[in-house]
């Protein structure tokens, strides 16, 4: 719209902006825009300039070259240590592989001089004599043994557990309480003679974990384990109803553990090493006094017999 001027020409009018119009234009109120840019200028101070900012690069700079050298001179060391450790390494190793092979050769050379031994003193005793012998060997692990019975496998689970199935969640390993427990077992079923790897068991066999090593009698012996018992026809029915069967049974559902119990015919067990056994016997006590015709008795005059152990010996 326009209005008339005076002395006959218009004016245009000019109509101020309406407030919504102005709002949808700046919703943000000034102040707060200039509260923003003096936030802004207080925290990005103001460029060093002269020798504070060469200073502080100079600092960075010789920080920079300090670590570069620190982890070149860790670097050379370690390779340079690298041949003594690898050569160390195999010094060990072939040491071990040696200590095996002679621990192998003396063992076989021992029963090579049991067998003579045995047959020696068989000539030496009577027929009776020799065969209730070797009966007792039998029975305490000290002969070898031939019959039938089962042998129960355990093996370690794979490494890797499977996502889908969950097996693999626990431990994957055996461990020396599962052969403890199988062994167990099988001589409440009735076992006459247990090995384990081949490890012949008697009445003062170990079975434990040195590390990651399994030990049978101070022996070490791996995976996958094997135990031979032999014993009467109901050995293996006696032994799958056994708690320690159906544990190792939900184990190895579980963890991917191999565990399995097959029949075996005409086991052949060999003997156990001989045990260093040691015993004790009585002293020798003096004679009790005899006094009014009698012995003498705890109380009386006399002394009293006493027994003592007189020292481990073997």
């Amino acid at each position: 719209m326009s209005t008339p001027r005076p002395g006959g020409g218009r004016q245009d009018r000019v109509y101020a902006p309406d407030f919504l119009t102005e709002l949808f234009r700046n919703p943000l109120d000034p102040g707060y825009a200039d509260a923003a840019a003096a936030r802004r200028g207080a925290a990005s101070p103001p460029p060093a300039r002269g020798w504070r900012a060469w200073s502080t690069r100079s600092v960075s700079l010789v920080v920079v070259v300090m670590l570069g050298f620190l982890f070149a001179v860790a670097y050379r060391q370690t390779m340079a240590d690298e041949p003594g450790r690898s050569q160390a390494r195999s010094g060990l190793v072939a040491q071990i592989k040696e200590r095996e092979s002679q621990t192998d050769r003396l063992s076989t050379r021992a029963d090579e001089l049991r067998e003579e031994v045995s047959r020696q003193r068989d000539a030496a005793l009577s027929g009776t004599a020799a065969a209730r012998l070797r009966d007792l060997e039998a029975g305490t692990g000290l002969g070898r043994v031939r019959g039938d019975g089962v042998v129960v496998r355990l093996a370690d689970a794979p490494d890797k557990a499977d996502a889908v199935t969950g097996a693999g969640a626990g431990p994957p390993r055996v461990l020396y309480s599962d052969l403890q427990g199988v062994a167990n077992a099988l001589w409440s079923a009735g076992a006459e003679a247990i090995a384990i790897n081949g490890q012949r068991l008697t009445a003062t066999s170990t079975i434990r974990s040195a590390g990651e090593a399994m030990l049978v009698d101070f022996r070490p012996v791996t995976g996958p384990y094997e135990v031979s018992a032999i014993g009467p026809s109901s050995m293996r029915r006696k032994f799958d109803d056994s708690r320690s069967a159906a544990l190792m049974r939900e184990v190895a559902q579980k963890t991917g553990l191999s565990f399995g119990v097959r029949k075996a015919d005409d086991l052949t067990l060999p003997a156990a090493p001989e045990p260093q056994l040691r015993y004790a016997k009585p002293s020798v006590s003096p004679s009790p006094s005899v006094s009014g015709g009698r012995s003498g008795s705890p109380g009386s005059s006399g002394s009293p017999a006493t027994v003592s152990p007189s020292g481990g010996g073997r």
